[in-house]
């Protein structure tokens, strides 16, 4: 029987006197698209890191102390073949000053390393990939001219050129508007159905992750809960990681 994608058992994280994660452990099926919601400081990018094998922390956080146990197709993150998964980080911080175009950044992905020179077929792999995300013409537009939803749509072919079998998002449509969020989600279901990949993302969109997960991860430090999105974004789940929750999200509470 196949490995999962992901498994994670009783894993910890804390960060000198800061608790990032406390014993978290699910198992996520090759195929699937999670949602993974939560509070602020709920620990998302750290298990997203973790899962990256770039969980370290830094010196002012003070020593980072890691327990529990972590695989991905089996493999410890650091030990997964080159071109298994794929991330898109959040863009926000993006220093959009960074003279680079389009095509380079999407290349950078293919070769791990920032290309000085782009070769023929790597351009050829580059518009591939760029034209299956709806980015092709702007492949020649440097990063600092482009919109949020372009700039996604960049960061989401670079993260597919290796045709990732895991692919990891924070907070993918941040600063996209609406018509590039749909384009966004739609992108990701037709890499999905083509490849069979597996799909991690985290969102404070809650409608987003029931329409288009199919599973939810409520992550406040621990697992609150984890399954199908119509179990887990319930009144109570939300309730237990957010707090108070407000008339905002009525329509995924299903109105309770």
């Amino acid at each position: 029987m196949a490995a999962p994608a992901v498994e994670i058992e009783q894993y910890s994280v804390r960060f000198g006197e800061f608790q990032a994660l406390q014993e978290v452990s699910l198992e996520v099926p090759e195929g699937a698209f999670v949602a993974m919601v939560g509070p602020n400081g709920a620990g998302k990018s750290t298990l997203l890191k973790a899962l990256l094998g770039l969980e370290r922390g830094s010196m002012r956080d003070g020593p980072t102390r890691v327990t529990g146990r972590i695989r991905v197709f089996g493999h410890p993150p650091r030990e997964v073949p080159p071109g298994w998964v794929g991330y898109v980080p959040q863009v926000k911080g993006f220093d959009r000053s960074f003279p680079a175009l389009a095509i380079e950044v999407v290349v950078s992905g293919l070769r791990r390393h920032w290309p000085f020179r782009i070769g023929r077929e790597e351009r050829r792999q580059a518009s591939e990939v760029l034209e299956k995300v709806g980015a092709l013409h702007l492949a020649s537009r440097r990063l600092g001219g482009l919109s949020g939803g372009e700039l996604q749509r960049v960061y989401l072919a670079r993260s597919l050129i290796r045709q990732p079998r895991l692919l990891l998002l924070d907070e993918p449509a941040t600063g996209v508007d609406v018509v590039g969020e749909a384009d966004l989600y739609r992108h990701l279901e037709a890499y999905q159905a083509e490849r069979g990949a597996t799909i991690l993302m985290i969102t404070h969109d809650w409608e987003a992750a029931q329409h288009h997960a199919s599973a939810v991860l409520v992550l406040n430090r621990r697992v609150v809960g984890y399954g199908p999105p119509e179990k887990v974004l319930c009144h109570e789940c939300l309730s237990q990681a957010f707090g108070h929750v407000g008339h905002a999200h009525q329509v995924v509470l299903g109105g309770r």
